[in-house]
């Protein structure tokens, strides 16, 4: 019989060490190649803005995560919203009564939303709304086809915030598919132009991001 000597544990020890920097590295390459498309659209975006375009809304520099907050839906149930991930969130504020700028607000994202054609689908149309916890029934029904959460305004705010001398109301907000806010209009802001963001923000994603969650 033919005895062959064993490795010595130094060896090994050395052989697996190499073995686990091997894993690493491979790990290391596999994480950037799956979030190249999400760090391409943002330089795309933030960076580089084709045809020497700039955006109207203001953008969040960086981006603020969405907080573990949750709120309640039209049908009472408590609804995380972490939930509204994956996909581009078209986002107001404003109380349960809904004045003059609210109703604008919701018709605004109603209508750029639809104008948005094939990609509209990307893009949910939200409403968070504060003060009081009952909704008005030609409300309700106004916003079916809208995420409406209830919430509290204080919790809103530890995410969400206007430009100086502003109310959380006064704005429109971008959430991206991550559920980052990256992206706030001014009040009063001219259709038009908002729509001209959400088509570059649309296409400069389109890569990598697809239709429902």
């Amino acid at each position: 019989m033919t005895v062959h000597s064993l490795p010595s544990p130094a060896a090994q020890l050395a052989h697996d060490a190499a073995a686990t920097r091997r894993g690493r590295w491979k790990m290391l390459l596999l994480l950037l190649i799956c979030a190249s498309p999400v760090i391409a659209s943002y330089f795309t975006f933030y960076v580089i803005r084709p045809e020497g375009r700039s955006n109207y809304g203001e953008l969040i520099d960086p981006p603020r995560d969405m907080p573990a907050i949750r709120g309640v839906d039209a049908e009472g149930r408590v609804v995380e919203l972490a939930a509204l991930k994956d996909q581009w969130l078209f986002l107001s504020v404003a109380d349960s009564a809904c004045d003059a700028r609210c109703e604008t607000h919701l018709y605004l994202q109603r209508q750029i939303r639809e104008s948005l054609g094939k990609d509209k689908d990307r893009v949910d149309w939200v409403w968070l709304r504060t003060g009081s916890a009952e909704l008005a029934e030609p409300l309700r029904e106004a916003t079916r086809a809208a995420v409406v959460l209830h919430m509290e305004e204080a919790d809103i705010a530890t995410w969400l915030a206007p430009a100086p001398g502003q109310r959380l109301a006064d704005h429109l907000y971008v959430i991206d598919p991550m559920g980052r806010w990256m992206m706030r209009f001014p009040p009063d802001a001219d259709p038009a132009r908002m729509r001209r963001d959400w088509t570059r923000l649309l296409r400069a994603s389109s890569f990598w991001d697809q239709p429902g969650r």
